[in-house]
């Protein structure tokens, strides 16, 4: 995979935010299985934009506070 387009994420540090959060309270919110949010937080599963905007619609913040290219000073 071209380095340019690795997503690296934050929902970890935002769900730590909400008192007591687990990721499965977040999966129930979001309609997923805890096992994808495990793997999202570790960065080994890029969720859909649908997925995406549901996870930034449950913590009240832009997806792009969760979700970032990891060398977006590389526009080709």
């Amino acid at each position: 995979m071209d380095s340019r387009n690795k997503v690296t994420n934050r929902v970890r540090d935002f769900r730590g935010q909400v008192d007591g959060m687990t990721q499965q309270d977040l999966a129930d919110r979001v309609g997923v299985t805890r096992q994808t949010i495990i793997s999202i937080e570790g960065g080994r599963y890029n969720p859909s934009v649908a997925l995406a905007l549901r996870l930034a619609q449950t913590f009240g913040v832009p997806v792009e506070n969760l979700f970032q290219l990891s060398e977006e000073e590389h526009h080709d």
